[in-house]
């Protein structure tokens, strides 16, 4: 007995080597592929940030490993947010910026000369497969190993999360993206075990994610529903208590040093569910501690006088205090989470961000292929298997935002893996030792093996295995197609190819700011739509005032009526007016922009205000004398496939600066006034009483002035 004891031991210990390895290589690999598939952009231009709002975090970053963190949080930028200025260090969050510093700092620590922009660039595809390990642990507390395998391997190549994280992408979802998979994962273990250590984990985690990105938000929304949740269906214990009233507390003491967030979590009405759902742990923990010293009758009537006591009290202050303006109202982008019009009516600069629109439906396969379809089934295995961490997994996550595709992304892949790893192994012919050896894999308790699963045959479950492994091929192939076509091309650098197959780089952006920065003072201010759109909706002589208010030096507008580009600024154009009617309703109004049949146009039906709009003007000056091709008339647009309204495009008070090779990019110069009004010349003329004539007569026979001035002497005053 004690030899066979040995040897299933030693088989044992065997097994648990060769998943550890197995789970090791299976992660390195996925990390590997995940960081490799991010590189198509550099491979194909070079080593630069893409977006232009990953610039200015850039910048950012730049600024505060020349001179350090405090005084980076102390540092005014006087040209942003010109005439204002910005106080960076208030307003950003600095995660971002403080994990690139660090990591610099360790590589030139280490001898390893790097420059910071690298790191910047490199960043997102690092962190992407921290991401998909964070997932694999997730995963794992879900479900099991097996299952957590394979979302690793799903979420490392996925197009929903690749699209926030390929090189060059330097944003905030870049880490937040990994903050929020491990703040997960810390705040399941928490609630598994029910230990204070992983608790103030998920605090940790929390914070971090608080300084990276302002999504935080969900997370401090979507923890006190998972609690709120166990409460409903009656699945509190000591173990919930102690994980959210540990993580509720150190959270948000955490969050709060944060200085973008300040007072926030005890302020907005954001934080104010997570508040409540504290308040009631409290109530019920308070209860359950009674019940063992009180008899049935008088528990319930402590319980329903307690609740309605709460009720009746806190909901009355808490609508006092947010009429009073000590808790703010909810913000429009909450708003717009749950309403995707309300931004489109109320707050139009919040709904001109494309990453603010609803995702259509086509996007979910797009980013998601074969995840989107077993989504379903994986939820019903939580659903039919539940237990207090699979509640967590089957609470909906939002599909309202394109930066929260990337949540659906991963929360398709667990609840994906679910249905295609049920049963908790690994894989589905495991040694004989199986039983045992999954032990290791996971600490949940796995479903029995029925009778029917036992009996399918070695045909059909080698026919569902070739199926499997076919549609992993398909997943395969459409991420790697997606990542490379349509999320590693720059913003700031166009490609496009000719009939023959020839690549053509249009560098119009860079080129542009290359102008600006030679040629222009150092001093100089550049308006551009973002600043106001109440001047690009005006007229030219009333854009000028505002232009003149604002000591604007020069207009910089984006057109892609010649080469085609869809993201010029005569499609944003309806933004602007949106954004101006909201501040000044009596001057600019949407409406006046339309054709008479109700469609935005800057063809032959555009309306006069359209046409005489400064934005029109800018993007058309000398357009109509340039031609495309041979068939095609003078002020074709490329990019609306028409011909322009109005081809004689004048301009008084702005005069062309620069226009790039691809009129991509157009500058444009306000004139000045002169130091004085000018008066405009006439001829002087002085008309007397009566005109001098010249008399000859005299023995000099010299002309006598008649009518000549009598000079009268003045007396010399005594001196007193």
């Amino acid at each position: 007995m004690s030899g066979t004891g040995t040897k299933e031991k030693k088989l044992f210990n065997n097994s648990v080597g060769w998943t550890s390895l197995l789970t090791f290589v299976v992660l390195a690999l996925a990390w590997f592929v995940g960081f490799a598939s991010r590189l198509f952009a550099i491979v194909r231009f070079e080593s630069i940030i893409h977006e232009f709002d990953p610039w200015f975090n850039y910048r950012a970053t730049h600024y505060m490993v020349e001179n350090g963190f405090y005084e980076f949080l102390n540092w005014f930028d006087d040209r942003a947010w010109y005439p204002l200025g910005r106080i960076v260090g208030g307003t950003v969050y600095p995660g971002l910026m403080i994990t690139s510093g660090a990591i610099h700092y360790v590589l030139n620590a280490l001898n390893v000369t790097v420059h910071i922009r690298d790191v910047c660039v490199f960043l997102a595809p690092t962190f992407s497969g921290l991401t998909a390990i964070a997932t694999y642990f997730l995963t794992k507390e879900l479900w099991s190993a097996g299952a957590g395998l394979f979302a690793a391997c799903f979420i490392a190549i996925s197009p929903g999360y690749t699209s926030r994280s390929v090189a060059g992408s330097y944003d905030n979802e870049g880490i937040a993206i990994f903050a929020l998979q491990f703040t997960y994962f810390l705040w399941v273990r928490s609630v598994k075990t029910g230990s204070i250590f992983w608790a103030v984990l998920t605090s940790i985690s929390y914070f971090y994610m608080v300084s990276a990105w302002g999504g935080y938000v969900f997370i401090i929304n979507l923890i006190p529903l998972h609690v709120l949740a166990l409460i409903l269906i009656g699945r509190y214990s000591s173990k919930v208590y102690i994980a959210y009233t540990t993580f509720y507390v150190l959270g948000e003491i955490m969050a709060m040093q944060v200085p973008f967030v300040g007072f926030q979590p005890v302020k907005t009405s954001e934080h104010m569910a997570a508040f409540g759902v504290f308040g009631l742990l409290q109530l019920i923990g308070a209860v359950k501690f009674m019940q063992s010293r009180l008899n049935r009758s008088q528990s319930i009537t402590l319980l329903v006088g307690t609740v309605l006591f709460t009720l009746g009290v806190g909901i009355p202050i808490i609508m006092l205090l947010t009429y009073a303006g000590y808790i703010a109202p909810w913000s429009g982008r909450f708003y717009s989470l749950w309403d995707t019009g309300y931004a489109k009516i109320h707050i139009p600069i919040i709904a001109s961000v494309s990453e603010h629109q609803p995702t259509t439906w086509v996007s979910f396969f797009f980013d998601l292929h074969i995840t989107a379809a077993v989504f379903p089934a994986g939820l019903w295995f939580c659903v039919k298997n539940v237990n207090d961490e699979r509640v967590f997994a089957g609470i909906a996550f939002s599909h309202t935002y394109e930066k929260f595709m990337v949540d659906d992304g991963e929360s398709s892949k667990k609840n994906g893996d679910n249905k295609d790893d049920k049963s908790g192994r690994l894989y589905d012919k495991a040694a004989k030792t199986a039983p045992r050896g999954t032990a290791a894999w996971s600490n949940s308790v796995r479903p029995a093996t029925s009778e029917n699963e036992e009996n399918v045959g070695m045909n059909t479950r080698s026919i569902v295995s070739i199926i499997f492994l076919f549609i992993l091929l398909m997943y395969v192939a459409h991420c790697t197609y997606v990542t490379s076509n349509a999320y590693s091309h720059p913003s700031v650098v166009l490609q496009s190819h000719t009939n023959q197959g020839d690549r053509i780089i249009m560098d119009d952006f860079r080129e542009a700011y290359y102008w600006l920065r030679q040629n222009t003072e150092d001093d100089a201010r550049v308006i551009v739509y973002a600043l106001v759109g109440m001047a690009m909706s005006s007229n030219e002589s009333f854009a000028y005032e505002i232009m003149r208010e604002l000591d604007v030096d020069y207009v910089l507008v984006i057109f892609g009526g010649v080469i085609g580009y869809s993201g010029d600024d005569i499609n944003k154009f309806l933004w602007m007016v949106r954004i101006a009617e909201g501040e000044h309703p009596k001057i600019i109004r949407e409406g006046d922009y339309f054709t008479e049949s109700g469609e935005y146009s800057v063809g032959a039906q555009a309306s006069e205000t359209m046409l005489n709009s400064i934005m029109y003007k800018m993007s058309y000056f000398r357009f109509g004398d340039l031609r495309m091709g041979y068939n095609q008339p003078g002020g074709f647009d490329r990019t609306r496939g028409y011909v322009i309204g109005r081809k004689d495009v004048t301009l008084e008070y702005l005069e062309e600066a620069y226009t790039t090779e691809n009129w991509l990019v157009r500058i444009y110069k306000v004139a000045h006034d002169v130091n004085r009004p000018s008066v405009k010349y006439q001829s002087r003329q002085v008309k007397t009483k009566k005109s001098p004539s010249i008399s000859k007569k005299g023995k000099s026979k010299k002309g006598i002035l008649k009518s000549k001035p009598t000079i009268v002497k003045g007396k010399k005053p005594a001196v007193k």
